[in-house]
């Protein structure tokens, strides 16, 4: 019962944020082939912030939930971060840029609040929020990260290797889905708030919103 809760918890949250989606003008901006190389270097030092953070937040829910099965997910999350990271530098070299210009950027406020919402549901929320977030907004992400690597390649001239970045998220991990399940599950079980978790979901979506306006403000 408390899976088929989780399921159904799971298919509300990607309705509602399904309902909340808009027109993504970045990806429609770089999939025309007028983006700006500054804004490359934005997106590319944005994510490099991001991500750090991200790994960061996932090995402190994993230090906070380490027993089966939200250890497992969360340190498989951290781990790919960490893949990931080695990826952007691989992206970032293409555009002319060291590791250490992307520490030096400064980065938009409101490119920032995805990272700092979940490094504050890592630190005060519940595994299952976290896990139901994730999964309900993943495959948006995944669909972004695709076409955003398919139109560097073919309007901007980036080489496959160029932009591995893209498409490690464009997948979901092996197993992810079942594994978030079974978390979200595992939380329902101990006394979660359903409502709670869905919340956190829907800002979760709100604020990965903010990111692409922020990097699409000022472009015509």
């Amino acid at each position: 019962m408390t899976r088929h809760s989780a399921t159904g918890l799971a298919a509300r949250a990607r309705r509602e944020i399904a309902d909340a989606t808009s027109q993504n003008r970045f990806v429609d901006l770089l999939e025309s082939g007028g983006m700006p190389r500054e804004r490359l270097v934005w997106l590319a030092a944005e994510e490099h912030r991001i991500v750090s953070s991200d790994r960061r937040s996932f090995a402190l829910l994993a230090a906070r939930f380490p027993e089966a099965p939200s250890g497992e997910l969360f340190l498989g999350l951290a781990q790919g971060e960490g893949q990931a990271l080695t990826l952007l530098s691989d992206f970032a070299a293409a555009l002319g840029e060291s590791d250490e210009n992307l520490r030096n950027y400064e980065p938009k406020p409101f490119a920032q609040v995805y990272p700092a919402y979940l490094a504050q549901r890592a630190a005060f929320g519940t595994a299952s929020e976290v896990a139901l977030a994730m999964l309900a907004n993943l495959e948006e992400w995944g669909a972004y990260c695709s076409r955003i690597a398919e139109a560097l390649c073919t309007r901007y001239g980036f080489r496959k290797a160029d932009v591995g970045f893209f498409t490690f998220f464009a997948e979901s991990p092996p197993g992810f889905e079942e594994q978030a399940l079974d978390v979200i599950a595992s939380g329902l079980a101990s006394g979660d708030d359903p409502e709670e978790a869905v919340r956190a979901a829907r800002l979760l979506h709100a604020y990965e919103t903010a990111f692409w306006d922020a990097l699409a403000e000022g472009l015509s």
